[in-house]
């Protein structure tokens, strides 16, 4: 893959790299020769990135040819956006605390060049924001506050701001840099297209277990697609891929959403996008959306502190509370009394406006259909945790007790009008892969809510489908590509 580092003067890069060109920014948008190059690299150390400056020009026509620029222009627009720094600041919270304490005074600026700094004490620190913000030289500003340190700004260093006594170490990082990202573009160039899974190997509860994931990577290296495993520390890599797929519990708050909107905006392919993620893991959402378009399902009501009292009177003991946000059985309570009943609503109340309550309809277990692309992929019966009412029981000494039974059923063998349901409900969200659950209650079907991330583990939701089953998925990433790669929406 040839590489490209792009400047407003050649003469601003003063070392020659081998196998690297340094290009004067004026040529690279305007000579053809580059236009028509494939699959190359550009390092984009314009003085400036600026909204229709020369620099913000370069990384634009980059990605509009195919190229893969740093910084992209999404790196650019976020480096801009303080709320994306505040969050990144918050997630590296303890790691900036440990970096930076020996520090005396109140200021510090960190120059981080390729991931990396002179001094060895902050290489970590220096790889997790060049991870997240990937631009080839960056700087960051650090104050200490009264609770300790806060990363208050990150910007981009052009080539010719580079201090004199630091080139040595810059051309040692970008030749080491370059060396790495080659290498991993030879194994991978035999592949059409590249995928990137999205997972959290610290995750007890992974929506995909290792032997799931082995069988993603397996079905998409079938189909000419090249598919790696990325954590959260990959952030910055995303415009290496043509795909995301997001096998990590997702919420609106937390990074999941923020690679789900870069990949987006950056023009993959990704499952689960956005919106549904916005709209899954909401619970007022989806009550509405359900209640709006009459889908079957238990009573239920969007209720704050002025009209909690609706409950006890419109659904009476027991019943089920729910935060906006809950997850995998967490946030979730069945009520018995009205004393109950207050203590639940006291502590949801303190993290939300509102919450969701719901008639309690006792069933042995809940019907989960999967939906992929707007068709049935799945059908399994959760049966209750042992001597409890979900199928996951979180407080459970014995992990063994905490989960239910499950049994696969062909889908053509699930109840008509509990797959009827769930595709009416997810097709209200999106095209994407979403897991509906459906509880069959006195011969009739209520849709519980629609998980924009469901599990898919071996041994599970593959008992019927079998390998089959990752082929479908991964057919489904490879159609989409091909479709955008030929500008077809």
């Amino acid at each position: 893959m040839p590489i490209l580092i792009v400047t407003n003067n050649p003469k601003d890069w003063p070392t020659p790299i081998d196998n690297v060109e340094v290009v004067d920014a004026r040529a690279y948008l305007t000579n053809p020769a580059y236009s028509e190059m494939r699959g190359v690299k550009v390092f984009n150390l314009c003085r400036s990135y600026r909204y229709q400056t020369t620099g913000y020009y370069v990384s634009l026509l980059a990605e509009a040819r195919g190229h893969k620029p740093q910084p992209s222009i999404t790196a650019i627009q976020d480096l801009k956006t303080q709320a994306i720094v505040r969050l990144v600041s918050d997630d590296l919270e303890e790691l900036i605390q440990q970096s930076l304490a020996p520090i005396k005074s109140d200021r510090f600026t960190l120059s981080i060049y390729f991931g990396r700094n002179l001094a060895k004490r902050y290489e970590r620190l220096s790889l997790k924001l060049f991870s997240q913000f990937q631009a080839p030289l960056l700087r960051a500003n650090f104050s200490k506050e009264k609770d300790g340190w806060e990363l208050r700004k990150l910007g981009a260093i052009a080539a010719n701001e580079v201090p004199d006594a630091h080139w040595p170490f810059v051309v040692q990082a970008a030749s080491e840099h370059f060396a790495g990202r080659r290498s991993n573009v030879r194994q991978r160039s035999h592949a059409r297209f590249d995928l990137a899974i999205l997972h959290n190997p610290a995750d007890s509860q992974p929506p995909s277990n290792e032997k799931a994931l082995k069988k993603f990577i397996k079905a998409a290296e079938s189909m000419d697609m090249s598919a790696e495993l990325i954590t959260r520390d990959d952030y910055g890599r995303i415009g290496e891929f043509d795909g995301l797929f997001i096998r990590d519990t997702t919420f609106v708050n937390r990074y999941t959403y923020r690679f789900s909107r870069r990949a987006a905006s950056e023009g993959l392919v990704v499952i689960d996008d956005p919106q549904s993620i916005v709209r899954c893991t909401n619970k007022v959402y989806l009550a509405e959306l359900l209640a709006r378009h009459k889908v079957p399902a238990p009573k239920t009501l969007v209720v704050q502190r002025e009209t909690a009292d609706l409950i006890a009177l419109e659904l009476g003991f027991p019943c089920v509370l729910k935060k906006p946000d809950s997850s995998f059985s967490q946030g979730v309570s069945k009520v018995e009394t009205p004393e109950e009943l207050n203590a639940c609503l006291g502590r949801f109340f303190e993290e939300s406006d509102l919450v969701v309550a719901q008639e309690f309809l006792p069933t042995s277990f809940d019907w989960r259909i999967g939906i992929l692309d707007k068709q049935p992929l799945y059908a399994c019966k959760y049966y209750m945790a042992p001597k409890h009412w979900q199928i996951i029981k979180q407080d459970a000494a014995d992990r063994n007790s905490r989960y239910g039974n499950f049994e696969t059923l062909p889908v053509e063998l699930a109840p008509r009008r509990a797959v009827a349901a769930a595709l009416k409900a997810a097709n209200l969200v999106g095209d994407g892969l979403y897991g509906v659950d459906v509880k069959q209650s006195n011969g009739h079907f209520h849709v519980i809510e629609v998980n924009e991330n469901p599990n898919i583990d071996a041994g599970c939701e593959d008992a019927i489908l079998k390998d089959e089953l990752y082929r479908r998925v991964m057919a489904v990433f490879l159609r989409r590509i091909e479709r955008r790669k030929a500008g077809v929406a």
